[in-house]
């Protein structure tokens, strides 16, 4: 059984509820000791898309004789990936938790539930951000390179980040109405990668048969990587293809409100299905 940290007796044990923010503090620091207890949460998921990057990406490039600019665009077409396979990986240590660790203790300390899904959150953000900066860095050290401004770092790091705050929403709510790690990881292709190969991660959607390609406009991973496309590459063309406008800045902010609006929802059913799964 995994222990309660010292520092987690301590915060939680007191007669009033601690504020907020430390309570978040608390449990996010518990969070991350226990992942990086576990090396292969944070390495298992980046050996799929460091592949990708390093070497389908260029044997696609001289297999179809393309440019570099396409090694580019697998490139970050493989975060569409990792971001999934992340975040899943965190909501399986949920289940570990429920099962062998100290959430029933949790469960009864003077803390909001709600803010135990905030914790989990965010570390599966620090650690999400963690793998994406070695996938770019590998890119780099392979020469693949981006052509990012100011502008649009700042439009890659927003949809990341609320993609992978969706994504995390799909895990905590998996975790917890799924009773066993089993069958946990069992649904975890469907919802990590069978998406991947439809929302133009390695194409353009318009390559699709047409039915496929009006499914993968409404999937929020063609929104999230059409933008970051837009943002480390100055590359519109996913954007238009969704939203067939000229403006590149509108159509990327329409793209950054459908993904935060599921990042939005998904969030909200994640820390309503823990509730309903810590009364259960």
């Amino acid at each position: 059984m995994t222990a309660i940290s010292p520092d987690l007796t301590l915060a939680l044990d007191r007669p009033s509820a601690p504020g907020t923010w430390a309570a978040v503090r608390t449990l996010a620091g518990r969070r991350l000791r226990l992942t990086t207890r576990t090396p292969r949460e944070l390495v298992v998921p980046l050996l799929t898309p460091v592949l990708f990057a390093l070497v389908i990406a260029p044997a696609l490039k001289a297999a179809l004789h393309t440019g570099a600019s396409y090694e580019s665009y697998v490139a970050v077409g493989t975060m569409g990936l990792l971001i999934p396979l992340n975040t899943m990986f965190s909501g399986l240590s949920v289940i570990v938790d429920r099962e062998s660790g100290a959430r029933r203790e949790l469960l009864a300390a003077p803390i909001s539930r709600p803010l135990i899904v905030v914790g989990n959150l965010l570390v599966a953000l620090a650690t999400t951000a963690l793998q994406v900066a070695v996938l770019l860095a590998f890119a780099d050290l392979r020469r693949i390179h981006f052509h990012a401004s100011a502008t649009g770092v700042l439009w890659f790091v927003a949809v990341g980040v609320l993609f992978a705050v969706a994504m995390y929403g799909v895990a905590e709510t998996l975790a917890s109405r799924v009773p066993r790690a089993e069958e946990y990881i069992a649904r975890v292709p469907a919802i990590a990668i069978v998406p991947w190969f439809l929302a133009g991660s390695l194409f353009p959607i318009t390559a699709l048969p047409l039915g496929l390609t009006w499914i993968a406009r409404f999937l929020p991973l063609t929104h999230a990587l059409a933008l970051m496309r837009y943002g480390l590459l100055g590359d519109s063309s996913g954007l238009h293809t969704i939203w067939k406008l000229s403006d590149p800045t509108a159509m990327a902010a329409m793209s950054l409100g459908v993904v935060a609006l599921f990042a939005a929802l998904l969030t909200t059913a994640a820390v309503r299905a823990f509730k309903q799964a810590a009364v259960s």
